[in-house]
């Protein structure tokens, strides 16, 4: 028998029906069973030849314990694990999918060399400065993520102009030809998706985005300027705090990140 299908629950035990179909949808999931979406209850009551009342006890366990998600309306379906970014330290959105045990993956949709004034205010530099330019699609396990826009000064990040960056980073390939991002700033707020957007990322209406507005730096020096859209569902923020080193809050006043050189 493989070890994702259902074992018969003993009426002998002393354990109750509920906590037996409890722990064997736990090992189910756990062997990565129910790939194709998770059984309804009366599926679930079908396959293990319980009552109604013995499945929605065990899946009430699950959504209690954050296993599951459901919503009137909605399916039930697994919890899916949530990206996290700390605050307050450079982080690479490729190395918290890897750290976290999935498979990330990017699709280029737009690489091109490009002047761009709007952005070249933004860092500081003059306007007729070039830049590598990135759209991307990014993946967790299959899953879209996030969208981001890319723009690095083109002559520090031409080489990627040619590079593969399906299954890697760009920090790390910039690393690679001697440039390393080390600081910068970055502006985070909610937005309403666009229906591209959606569509892109395949979530529905009641799912928002956190923009993310980055400037990066190199030795001080401004290099990046970035948009990512990521996923609200799949993406959490995460401080620190301790007495006398709290982190700050501050209310947005509408005005564009900027490179302290452009100020």
């Amino acid at each position: 028998m493989m070890t994702d299908q259902a074992r018969p629950v003993d009426r002998d035990s002393p354990m109750p029906l509920w906590a037996q179909l409890h722990d064997d949808l736990v090992r189910r999931l756990t062997a990565g069973g129910f790939a194709a979406g998770f059984p309804g209850e009366h599926e679930l009551v079908d396959e293990y030849g319980v009552s109604r009342h013995t499945v929605r006890e065990a899946l009430r366990r699950l959504r209690q314990a954050g296993v599951l998600d459901s919503a009137r309306g909605r399916r039930t379906a697994v919890h899916q694990q949530r990206i996290e970014q700390p605050l307050g330290a450079l982080y690479s959105l490729f190395d918290e999918v890897q750290a976290r045990g999935m498979r990330q993956r990017s699709e280029v949709l737009t690489r091109e060399l490009r002047v761009d004034v709007a952005v070249a205010a933004r860092l500081g530099l003059d306007p007729d400065t070039r830049f590598v330019h990135l759209e991307r699609l990014r993946f967790a396990d299959d899953e879209p993520l996030a969208t981001d826009r890319v723009w690095l000064l083109a002559e520090l990040a031409r080489p990627l102009l040619t590079t593969d960056l399906t299954g890697t980073g760009i920090y790390s390939e910039l690393a690679r030809h001697g440039v390393r991002v080390t600081d910068g700033e970055e502006r985070i707020h909610a937005i309403v998706p666009t229906a591209e957007q959606r569509r892109r990322l395949g979530i529905g209406r009641g799912v928002g985005l956190l923009a993310v507005e980055r400037i990066g730096r190199a030795d001080g020096r401004p290099v990046e300027w970035r948009e990512t859209f990521v996923r609200g569902d799949r993406f959490s923020l995460v401080a620190g705090w301790a007495p006398h080193r709290a982190y700050q809050l501050r209310v947005a006043d509408g005005s564009p990140l900027r490179s302290p050189a452009g100020r």
